[in-house]
């Protein structure tokens, strides 16, 4: 038993000195040396994976190496970078939906603070409220009328439990003091089909999404969620605007590496994404889809994601939506 032991524990450290080599060289300037994922927690389509793809396209010219997007839907896709090594080459690309999922699922097996080091706030993108085109309201202020006629016979849509899409329409149903039902989707293409269909009868959309199909008339978008209206649907309110002068939501995405990631490869991140969101074409391509770059380093980001915790959290509690 005592050779046994031996070998063990001597194979252990073998391990452990490996890992700790592994990240050693990263930190030494040869990171990254291989190929890196983003790993995005909502379905192809949704915001967060465009933003990802078009980033992770400049950062494979720029470094060399793959960047490759592993769209993996829901809290596992979460929960496997915070169990990650923290060597860079595992990364998590997610939006502020990240801040609420402890809160809505007891079960989660990560803590959306202290699993993760912030690398960079991405960009913010306002969402705008879709409903189906045969709704009998034009504008918010009848929507919310209606909702409060009809408790309970509403429904929401979200492109899934902790993604902001639920995040923003619980805000809202709070501020408008209203109950309505959360119907979860796999993903935002299936939660728009849902509202077009009638099968639900709000979702906050991506406003690139909103302005195309209130085009062909295929849903009536009655506000947007920012500070000023936005280029693609000038015509839009704002949520405040348009009755709720008390919705605050920030919309943000953002890159997150699992926690005990070196900080050289954090701010190396940091300062390559924010190169790449500087690029003229880039910038293009996101505003043209109602996403606007935002950045935020390191120890910003990580404060606005507690802050964000926090106050979202307590939001949930107050509802009686939390699952603790």
């Amino acid at each position: 038993m005592g050779v046994f032991k031996t070998i063990f524990a001597a194979s252990i450290g073998g391990l452990a000195g490996m890992a700790f080599c592994s990240i050693a060289a990263a930190q030494s300037g040869g990171y990254p040396n291989q190929v890196v994922r983003f790993v995005v927690p909502t379905s192809a389509g949704s915001i967060t994976d465009a933003i990802g793809r078009v980033i992770a396209d400049k950062l494979t010219v720029m470094w060399k190496q793959p960047v490759v997007i592993e769209n993996r839907p829901g809290l596992a896709g979460t929960a496997s970078v915070a169990k990650a090594m923290p060597d860079g080459y595992t990364l998590l690309l997610n939006s502020n939906g990240h801040t609420i999922a402890t809160a809505v699922n007891k079960t989660v097996p990560f803590d959306p603070v202290k699993d993760f080091a912030g690398v960079m706030q991405i960009a913010t993108a306002p969402q705008a409220i879709i409903i189906p085109p045969d709704m009998p309201v034009n504008s918010l202020k009848e929507w919310i009328a209606l909702a409060a006629q009809k408790p309970s016979e509403l429904n929401f849509a979200s492109a899934g439990l902790a993604t902001a899409t639920f995040l923003a329409a619980e805000i809202l149903r709070t501020n408008a003091k209203i109950t309505i039902t959360h119907v979860p989707s796999k993903g935002a293409t299936e939660a728009v089909t849902g509202v077009m269909r009638g099968d639900t009868q709000l979702f906050f959309a991506q406003v690139s999404t909103a302005s195309e199909l209130q085009a062909a008339n295929k849903v009536k978008v009655l506000a947007v969620n920012a500070a000023k209206r936005v280029p693609q649907l000038p015509n839009v309110p704002t949520i405040v605007e348009a009755g709720l002068p008390d919705f605050k939501y920030n919309n943000w995405f953002g890159l997150l590496a699992p926690a005990a990631t070196p900080a050289d490869i954090l701010e190396k991140l940091h300062r390559d994404v924010s190169t790449v969101l500087a690029m003229p074409d880039v910038a293009e391509k996101l505003m043209v889809q109602g996403i606007f770059p935002a950045p935020l380093g390191p120890k910003e980001f990580n404060a606005a994601i507690a802050a964000d915790t926090e106050r979202y959290t307590k939001l949930l509690k107050e509802s009686g939506l939390t699952a603790n």
